[in-house]
């Protein structure tokens, strides 16, 4: 598992650069699990890795004989991103905003680590790579890690995205586009009846998976975001059958088009909301080459596990705070809570200076993304990351016939089961205290010396099964 590119370690306080260093650093620290060889591709893998999610990545060797082993679950916690990041889980967020704002242009080789090995002609990409079946009524074998590389045909910016793509056999798969710049690059290939030239990077580093998901202008190619986050810029060399550039240190990398004007049946496939995003009829992909590493790792990210739900929570928290804090300073945080799959449920940290001020900022929330159907809004003192603390706020802050809104025949998310053909309706909730409060009427009650206290140091000798001895009958 030598890397090329290794020129020896780093320090454990600065950014991520390569996925194995990354396996290194959570080896390191207890947070990678590796698992016997030969487990089936069919349930096993995916019922192990999410047995172990958010406690452990796992490594599969030799899935069902495969000379290629699996990886999962690598950003499967934020402190994980915080530390890939090399800052502290507080500055999560702010780091993210930074390097959106500040992206780092690629710097472009002629020579990688990605195409060490290179397979065209007759292709068979489920005998090639071991891509895992995950929940019970998948359609199939699936790409879920695989960042989706393709560029805009009028200007020729590229864009990432990450697109569940299903296995049809040889070289065809079936691909679910939902992000708005493919999407719009394919509509005008189709217009010109031209397929879209796409490239599939499999096994990058955390900090460019995460970069994958950042919400910026059309044009803006987000492997300059990655730069930005590794401090460095992403090394990148061009496709063997298109202009694409595809990050050189990745895993794998497959090379292809869309098809245009071509739809076949895909799915259905367990998705961030944990059921199944339905069977339909969507775009095909055919590949033309397959480029990897002398020994390669295949990333797959088991679907509504945590690393999926994160991957595109992180990313739309970054956004929604710096859209919000440009209209309201006040606000000081966000948290798109996993029990809202990452994506319906906002929580809004706010320092509350106005009456009437929460609401303005829950309409502005509400607008943040359709796929936004409940804000609960909650003064600085509540720890937005803690569903207790959010719970007690609203048990004790909130009163419905004053503190509640609700928009009727919203936008909504598709994948939601309730709504009815992407329309819903939106919640806000307002949990926070009145401005003219007394101080007394929400004053926190709090136990001196408590946050002192250090447990084992005051934990007697004897053990606790042995009360009796200090107080006999």
């Amino acid at each position: 598992m030598a890397d090329a590119a290794h020129t020896g370690p780093r320090n454990a306080s600065q950014p991520v650069t390569t996925l194995r260093e990354w396996l290194d650093r959570l080896a390191a620290n207890d947070r990678l699990a590796l698992i016997q060889a030969g487990k089936s591709l069919r349930f096993d893998i995916a019922a192990i890795a999410s047995k172990l999610d958010g406690r452990q990545a796992t490594f599969f060797p030799s899935p069902e004989g495969h000379r290629i082993p699996v990886l999962s679950g690598i950003v499967s916690r934020r402190e994980w991103i915080a530390d890939a990041m090399g800052v502290a889980p507080a500055d999560l967020l702010k780091r993210y905003q930074q390097a959106v704002g500040n992206p780092l242009p690629c710097e472009e080789v002629g020579k990688a680590p990605v195409q060490e090995i290179i397979h065209r002609g007759d292709l068979d990409i489920g005998r090639l790579l071991p891509a895992p079946i995950h929940n019970e009524h998948d359609g199939g074998a699936y790409l879920t890690a695989g960042l989706l590389i393709s560029s805009n045909p009028s200007t020729g910016r590229q864009n990432v995205s990450i697109n569940r793509c299903h296995l049809k056999g040889g070289n065809r798969m079936g691909v679910s586009v939902s992000s708005r710049d493919t999407g719009a690059f394919l509509n005008l290939c189709e217009k010109a009846g031209k397929p879209l030239p796409i490239a599939i990077a499999i096994g990058v580093d955390p900090l460019t998976l995460m970069a994958s998901q950042a919400i910026v202008a059309m044009d803006q190619d987000e492997l300059e975001v990655a730069g930005a986050l590794r401090g460095e810029p992403v090394r990148v060399i061009k496709c063997l059958t298109n202009d694409l550039r595809v990050p050189a240190e990745a895993e794998i990398v497959l090379e292809g088009r869309i098809l245009p004007n071509v739809r076949e049946p895909e799915g259905p496939f367990g998705e961030f909301t944990q059921y199944y995003g339905p069977r339909g009829d969507r775009f095909v992909i055919e590949i033309d080459a397959v480029t990897h590493r002398r020994s390669p790792i295949f990333h797959t990210i088991i679907g509504g596990g945590t690393e999926h739900i994160l991957l595109g929570a992180v990313a739309r928290e970054a956004s929604f705070l710096t859209t919000m804090q440009r209209i309201f300073p006040n606000v000081t945080n966000v948290h798109l809570a996993p029990g809202g799959v990452g994506r319906y449920h906002l929580y809004v940290q706010m320092k509350k200076l106005h009456e009437g001020s929460a609401k303005n900022v829950i309409f502005s929330a509400l607008a943040m993304h359709h796929d936004v159907k409940q804000v609960i809004v909650v003064d600085e003192d509540i720890d937005i990351y803690d569903p207790q603390e959010v719970e007690w706020a609203v048990a004790t802050r909130f009163q419905a016939d004053r503190d509640l809104v609700v928009v009727d025949n919203c936008r909504a998310s598709r994948l939601d089961p309730t709504s009815r053909g992407g329309i819903g309706s939106k919640l806000g909730l307002d949990a926070t205290k009145p401005v003219d409060a007394p101080p007394e009427q929400f004053l926190r009650i709090g136990v001196p010396g408590r946050d002192a206290v250090d447990i084992e140091a005051v934990r007697s000798d004897i053990a606790s099964g042995s009360w009796r001895k200090v107080c006999p009958d």
